[in-house]
């Protein structure tokens, strides 16, 4: 028997299944940064927006991993910020927590100049994506998304455009197929 929180997904990606529509989740890829009873909350890791990070938080600009732009974590409170970072080893460098293998989340008012020589690559976001209890549960039962293993590397690959690809290809079986569905299956 499994445990309660086995079921939850903090940790994992929710990749978007080719019917998954609208302008933040048509082919996207979430890390779910939280999960329980409560809901779940996550970002959208291949929304690269226009803006460069020095718009809106110039002191992160000079130490953003590639792409150097800010991302549109969800739809969710688009006016916040919100940053990943890598962490190396075991420990949990100041103005950092921890959250799962080596993703942290940092505190954007921490210096840069003292965080930035612990870690190993940063991502920002605007906004993100979150469900109320119950919420992802169904939009998976009813095949919205495919929950799949998250790798460190996903979280700040320099080719978020082809991340939903990369995603899907890696899975063993038919699943790797659907990472050449076509864009517009009309089309084919």
């Amino acid at each position: 028997m499994r445990s309660v929180e086995e079921n939850y997904l903090t940790g994992r990606l929710l990749v978007a299944t080719p019917s998954t529509g609208g302008d933040v989740f048509r082919r996207s890829v979430v890390l779910v940064l939280h999960h329980d009873e409560h809901g779940a909350q996550g970002v959208v890791l291949n929304r690269p927006l226009d803006a460069p990070v020095g718009a809106v938080l110039p002191p992160w600009q000079p130490h953003v991993s590639a792409p150097d732009r800010l991302f549109q974590g969800g739809p969710v409170e688009l006016d916040s910020a919100l940053g990943l970072v890598l962490v190396p080893g075991d420990g949990e460098p100041m103005g950092v927590r921890r959250l799962f293998r080596g993703v942290g989340l940092l505190d954007l008012d921490a210096p840069p100049v003292l965080v930035m020589p612990e870690v190993g690559a940063l991502r920002i976001f605007a906004g993100y994506a979150g469900w109320s209890p119950g919420q992802l549960e169904a939009e998976i039962r009813a095949g919205g998304w495919y929950v799949l293993d998250a790798e460190t590397a996903d979280t700040f690959t320099a080719s978020p455009e082809d991340l939903w690809r990369q995603v899907l290809s890696r899975q063993p079986g038919p699943l790797s197929w659907v990472a050449s569905f076509p864009d517009d299956p009309s089309m084919n």
